[in-house]
């Protein structure tokens, strides 16, 4: 626990993070700073600290602090002029240039702005070498899903890029972990708790990326019971929270409780209708985080019914959804068969997009031949290609040259390595966070910018860990591990997928990533609330402190299966994402989601002049399919006149 950590990762993670607050932006002129035509520019293969990395939001932070301009200097024109500017690589940007190129014909002129060192926005590949093994991780978007059903537009993009959903079985090992014995397992944390206890789940609800849904039995409840470390009225009252089918509002309609538990907490349902022991909810508290960023204090009863959390089995509720469900906990038998996962997560549809866009930067035809494919990043930004991605860029202005209603031309200013640069375009898309836009278009109305202003994204670490072996998981019969009390809520066993001659570990004594999910969240705060004290908690959280919490937290789960994290542990990555997902409507808190009404982000994504918006903020659903969506209809806006 104590090895000293390397120069590298404390440049990464310490003394830049520590510093953002308060460094100026212009000291980004590092001539270190690499550049992506640089030969040995390759950022899917850095660790330490990713997602928003030190230099990725330097820019924007000043811009929100009213400094940028006053040490910026004037911006040096480029004289480069497209059809399309799109600020923001990831999916949705990605696919608005798709989308541009089939409605106007693939001449056309585009360049995609990224204030990120890669492409994919969220979608972001991580690489790791282990002795001889090569192995890949997600470090954000996990797979193809949704709650509802893909678009035919969505799905159509899907397909054109040689992705055959369906075919997803015959490369995922689903037999792998339950043939060593693993079971999913939550972890009770002392501070918690009272004492450190690995205890089997009785209860695996799919709240996490690589564990199955599992039938509980009477066999596991007891196990469960025999050895959790909480209170014997806590170990009843799970009993009875399990088994009971009790109808706590008698005399109400089906609608009519729908409607009570819309508007109380699922935490408050168990304390105050069912009255459970405290250690209930703390044991329940973290459920939702993968889902939503928040705990059971800021999910709704009706969002937690829907969800198959236990304690509905009396109510006799009809399936419909109710008014102000979370479209997470709408069941839809269509949509859950509509799944795929790649090794490194969504960052495969990434490239597979820019395949498409500019075809000699990655290599290969198919879905499968883009596993192993190494992009090469110095042909992203070529003169010669019409469409071109130019990452370290952070968009600083738009606006239109003239008058917004007549106007021909949109310029576009970007920070890029202390310097700022403009270039024109017929049209613009901002694909990028909403929360962004007020600051860097001033031309639109004070009611849009409000609008934009409330898509509180959620802050979020998904950590990826390389360890030498599993050998302390199987020992344990371990694959994933609820923790609802430590630093990570989560973690799991790398979703044994093997596809386009990329091999998952199969044997323990093989290295495999180890997968860790935090949401910053602050109970008993208002969801917009605690997003935004997390987001603040995570960007000033140094990597070594994180690398502290997840060497302490492996070591005390697995650590009775002989998990050493100082000889086990063979790299970190922490993708820090405090601007993650898009904010999704509670109704909790937001009245027009339960009443009805006209929708924050449908004000936000309205057209002006020559600019149009896109990104999943622009639907309030934090889904590939959105960004897809919502990338179709800025195109349209854009192209029908």
């Amino acid at each position: 626990m104590h090895r000293k950590i390397t120069r590298r990762d404390f440049i990464n993670g310490v003394a830049v993070t520590a510093g953002a607050a308060i460094m100026p932006w212009d000291l980004l002129a590092d001539p270190q700073i690499e550049v992506q035509n640089a030969p040995n520019y390759y950022p899917p293969a850095k660790i330490g600290m990713r997602g928003s990395h030190p230099g990725s939001f330097e820019a924007a932070h000043a811009l929100r602090d009213g400094t940028f301009w006053e040490t910026a200097g004037k911006p040096i024109d480029t004289g480069e002029s497209y059809d399309l500017i799109i600020v923001g690589g990831g999916i949705s940007g990605l696919s608005a240039a798709h989308f541009y190129r089939k409605a106007t014909g693939a001449s056309a002129r585009i360049l995609i702005l990224e204030n990120h060192d890669d492409f994919g926005g969220h979608a972001k590949r991580n690489e790791f070498r282990v002795n001889n093994a090569f192995r890949l991780g997600f470090g954000g978007t996990f797979s193809i899903e949704s709650p509802a059903p893909y678009s035919a537009v969505a799905k159509g993009v899907i397909e054109e890029l040689g992705i055959d959903v369906p075919s997803f079985p015959k490369y995922f090992d689903n037999n792998l972990y339950p043939s060593f014995g693993l079971r999913p397992h939550i972890f009770f944390d002392r501070q918690t708790f009272g004492a450190d206890k690995l205890v089997i789940n009785p209860h695996p609800r799919n709240a996490s990326e690589s564990e199955d849904s599992e039938k509980s039995s009477a066999e596991l409840l007891n196990k469960f019971l025999a050895e959790a470390p909480i209170a014997e009225q806590a170990k009843r009252d799970f009993q009875r929270l399990s088994e009971e089918a009790k109808n706590y509002f008698p005399g109400l309609t089906s609608d009519e409780t729908k409607a009570k538990m819309a508007r109380i907490s699922y935490a408050n349902f168990l304390k105050n209708v069912v009255g459970v022991h405290d250690d209930i909810v703390k044991m329940l508290q973290a459920l939702p985080h993968p889902l939503f960023g928040v705990g059971i204090d800021a999910v709704s009863a009706q969002d937690a019914w829907g969800l198959g959390f236990p304690g509905f089995a009396g109510l006799k509720l009809d399936p419909a959804p109710g008014k102000g469900m979370n479209r997470d906990a709408i069941p839809n038998a269509e949509a859950e068969k509509y799944f795929f996962h790649f090794p490194d997560g969504n960052a495969s549809i990434a490239r597979l997009l820019v395949r498409k866009l500019i075809p000699e930067a990655i290599s290969g035809s198919g879905m499968t031949s883009v596993i192993l494919s190494r992009a090469s990043y110095a042909k992203l930004d070529h003169a010669a290609s019409p469409t071109r991605i130019r990452l370290n860029s952070t968009a600083v202005r738009v606006k239109h040259l003239g008058d917004p209603a007549s106007a021909k031309e949109v310029e576009i200013s970007y920070a890029q390595g202390g310097k700022v640069y403009t270039a024109r375009a017929k049209h613009a898309i901002l694909a990028c966070w909403h929360v962004v836009i007020p600051y860097i278009w001033d031309e639109i109305p004070e009611k849009q910018k409000q609008a934009l202003a409330s898509a509180q994204k959620v802050p979020l670490l998904y950590t990826n860990v390389a360890v030498r072996n599993w050998t302390s998981f199987e020992k344990l019969q371990v694959n994933s591990i609820y923790a609802p009390g430590m630093y990570h809520t989560f973690v799991n066993l790398d979703l044994p997928v093997s596809i386009g001659g990329y091999e998952c570990a199969r044997k323990p004594e093989e290295p495999i990533v180890v997968h860790m999910m935090k949401a910053a969240c602050h109970p008993g705060l208002p969801a917009r609330q605690q997003h935004s004290m997390g987001r603040i908690e995570i960007f000033t959280t140094t990597f070594e402190k994180m690398e502290r919490n997840i060497r302490d937290q492996l070591a005390r789960t697995v650590g009775a299966g002989g998990f050493d994290p100082a000889r086990d542990i063979s790299a970190i990555t922490v993708n820090r994402w405090p601007h993650g997902y898009a904010y999704e409507y509670n109704s909790l808190f937001d009245t027009f989601w339960l009443e009805g009404g006209v929708t924050p982000c449908e004000i936000a994504r309205q057209p002006f002049g020559r600019v149009a918006i896109a990104n999943a903020d622009a639907g309030a659903y934090a889904y590939t399919d959105e960004a897809i969506n919502q990338a179709w209809r800025a195109v349209g806006e854009i192209t029908k006149a």
